[in-house]
């Protein structure tokens, strides 16, 4: 995936693959971005490349919570294999990076003409859909230190570095609970030596120990994606942020936290 660098369009034939990208563009995503709003009209699909996007659902009371992430090993927009224009789900940029960007009638047209395309979307709705039935028995039954390893892992797995910036108030929002649990129960994960945090910078010091931690959920979740799509691995030539882009996407993700997500 050195050129591709997204796990779907990697499993298309060659030609199938090729008559894809001819219709896509290849754009940077920026932090905290808003990709499309749940209810409105897609304009566009999305293959990751360096970069993660965060799901969001929302209530008739705007209350939000996150769902699912698309990194490399997915997409945004599959929902358009069913002929719908209306989105979902809201879109947020969680990690910046490269992506390839598709107009939504290009995207139904290749859908349309090219029938590995539309196996392998189809294939990926069936994997979202039983993993966010997944996550919705997770949120109920689940503690929260085995959810937020859970999702610690699922950024080291997007990140292809052990040392990454997320911060308390964006995991409390995006795992549903006050910025204080999400304290207390990454002061346990520390306290055991399994990361360390400091002022938004995550480092993993014990994957094995994080992957004991978490919930059931994060290693079913792999194996429903495994068993239809494939084994998926970040590559390692991405480039690993340097310490000054780092202490910039901590800042980024800090106002992130207040002016697009709001108070807890």
């Amino acid at each position: 995936m050195s050129i591709i660098e997204n796990h779907l369009i990697g499993l298309l034939p060659s030609d199938d693959r090729i008559h894809l990208l001819a219709h896509c563009e290849p754009v940077e995503l920026i932090l905290a971005e808003a990709l499309c709003k749940q209810g409105g009209s897609a304009s566009y699909a999305y293959f990751p490349r360096q970069s993660s996007i965060s799901l969001l659902a929302e209530d008739l009371n705007h209350h939000q919570l996150e769902i699912g992430v698309a990194g490399c090993e997915g997409m945004l927009g599959a929902h358009l294999a069913w002929g719908t224009a209306v989105d979902p789900l809201h879109a947020l940029v969680q990690r910046p990076g490269l992506a390839w960007r598709i107009r939504a009638e290009a995207f139904r047209g290749e859908l349309s003409n090219n029938k590995p395309l539309q196996l392998v979307v189809h294939q990926y709705l069936s994997v979202l859909m039983r993993q966010w039935a997944l996550s919705a028995v997770c949120m109920r039954f689940h503690p929260l230190g085995g959810r937020l390893a859970s999702r610690l892992l699922i950024e080291h797995d997007h990140v292809c570095a052990d040392d990454f910036h997320v911060t308390h108030e964006f995991l409390a929002h995006m795992l549903g609970v006050r910025r204080v649990s999400i304290t207390m129960a990454a002061g346990a994960l520390q306290s055991r030596g399994l990361i360390e945090y400091h002022r938004g910078r995550v480092v993993v010091l014990d994957r094995g120990g994080l992957e004991a931690m978490a919930c059931v959920c994060y290693a079913a979740n792999r194996q429903i994606y495994a068993d239809t799509l494939g084994e998926w691995r970040i590559s390692p030539a991405m480039s690993v942020p340097s310490a000054k882009s780092c202490d910039a996407a901590c800042a980024a993700a800090r106002n992130l936290d207040h002016a697009v997500l709001g108070p807890d």
